[in-house]
């Protein structure tokens, strides 16, 4: 089969997610069906059962496509570390930090990586689906390409074109993309798809001819606004979730610093009817949450920093209830974190944590990845995976006190034994919930919506073409 390549208008016009879902669609048909991003920028990651990192959209991809993850669905990824700098990780593992002009002078490389990838996947998988990045047509940035007419020239894929229509301009920005689009991606365009819509589908037929008349190029579906609230990938779609609450009898107050990272781990906790998880940006009053949390960051002695300049870290030194530290935020629970190799901030630094542990944090290389089944806090059988710099002396994968808690592991609360007993000892009514059900909801329900509304017949045909 031909590989399809799904592209946008532009940033978080729905690539990951239209993806996602066609990657589920062609596996629920009987295809072995491999995701793809040649390079994705993005704090979030996860890591694979051969201990390498990817984007957690590829990851969530795979999840749906049913396949395991692997570092070949995304070759290159690109985590920011601060003062026009990157961390460049290839094919699972740090290759090393860079400026951004630095990491364009080695694109010819990274090419070679690309295609490697790519190429292996097609001869282990019957179809990859690539999803491009951004929009394909910056034209100042063609030449420093990988994932959108790099991918689509070399292994001339088949190709949609996703435009979101909830931010108005939907007309202009299909048009303008096709005419600035490379011939060769424009000569196997398969079509386009209208995302986001919402109110009456009706409103858009005129809409819909528009495209297809004027424009020269087929509709395949229009697809309703329907939010997949896991996997969120970036700082955007967190702002923007919108939690479904009954019942409420636990309120958390997350700690959001500039360095956030890994907001999957927030996933099954504002997924949660009877947990009111408030993002905090800002000093304010902590005394009427039950709980505090303080998530991964990438840099972490800098929003050590930032939270002292807030005004947060005394506030969260006083708070009398229970405070949970995941990874980065764990790290920041001990005494004092030593970064004397800049690994993961601009200069070497080192800084006061909040005490609450008594053990010292070093950032040393390599960087700790990997994945399996730990026994954390009574649990026997948590999955889960560690993905840092920062190693502790006396306590490396966690640590329970009385009010103060944490642990390295990501994917602690998506196990329901230790959520429902954590959450229990804060307030005995709380009930919980099945979070792996609901997760595969989410994905096939998302998947059937958007089944029901394309033209699958025209994308299974071109991906079959000779």
């Amino acid at each position: 089969m031909k590989p399809l390549a799904v592209f946008g208008t532009s940033s978080d016009a729905g690539k990951t997610t239209v993806t996602m879902a066609l990657c589920r669609i062609f596996a629920d048909r009987g295809l072995r069906v491999a995701p793809f991003k040649a390079q994705n920028v993005s704090n979030n990651s996860a890591v694979t059962q051969d201990g390498r990192e990817i984007s957690r959209a590829q990851y969530l991809q795979a999840e749906a496509a049913r396949v395991e993850p692997s570092h070949l669905f995304n070759p290159v990824l690109l985590k920011s570390h601060g003062s026009g700098a990157v961390q460049v990780i290839v094919n699972g593992l740090v290759y090393q930090n860079q400026s951004v002009a630095g990491y364009y002078d080695a694109i010819g490389n990274l090419q070679q990586q690309v295609h490697q990838a790519f190429s292996a996947l097609k001869q282990n998988y019957e179809l990859v689906i690539a999803e491009g990045a951004g929009s394909p047509v910056e034209l100042n940035l063609l030449d420093k390409d990988l994932s959108n007419t790099f991918i689509a020239k070399t292994f001339n894929t088949q190709n949609i074109l996703v435009a979101d229509i909830e931010r108005g301009g939907v007309f202009a920005s299909i048009y303008g993309t096709l005419e600035l689009m490379d011939p060769v991606m424009r000569g196997n365009l398969v079509g386009v798809i209208i995302n986001k819509f919402r109110g009456d589908r009706r409103f858009f037929d005129e809409g819909e001819k528009i495209i297809s008349e004027r424009f020269g190029v087929p509709v395949l579906g229009v697809l309703p606004f329907h939010p997949l609230n896991i996997d969120m990938e970036d700082s955007q779609s967190l702002q923007n979730y919108q939690q479904r609450l009954s019942a409420v009898k636990i309120r958390i107050a997350v700690i959001a610093y500039p360095g956030l990272s890994n907001y999957n781990d927030l996933d099954v906790l504002m997924a949660d009817s009877e947990i009111h998880v408030e993002l905090i940006h800002a000093y304010r009053p902590l005394e009427h949450f039950d709980m505090l949390l303080l998530p991964g960051s990438k840099t972490v002695i800098r929003d050590l920093q930032w939270l002292k300049t807030q005004g947060l870290f005394k506030a969260i030194q006083q708070f009398d209830k229970p405070v949970f530290g995941l990874c980065g935020g764990y790290q920041m629970l001990c005494r004092q974190l030593h970064d004397p190799d800049a690994l993961e901030h601009d200069i070497a630094d080192s800084e006061t944590g909040f005490g609450f542990i008594d053990d010292e944090v070093l950032y040393q290389s390599p960087k700790i990845l990997q994945q399996g089944t730990y026994s954390l806090f009574s649990h026997p059988t948590i999955k889960g995976y560690e993905i840092h710099c920062g190693r502790m002396e006396k306590y490396p994968l966690y640590y329970q006190g009385e009010r103060c808690s944490g642990t390295h592991v990501h994917g602690l609360f998506d196990d329901d034994g230790f959520r429902y007993a954590y959450f229990k000892a804060i307030n005995p009514d709380y009930q919980g919930y099945q979070y792996r059900r609901y997760r595969e909801a989410e994905i096939q329900g998302f998947a059937d919506m958007v089944a029901e509304n394309l033209d699958m017949a025209a994308i299974l045909q071109a991906v079959q073409q000779d």
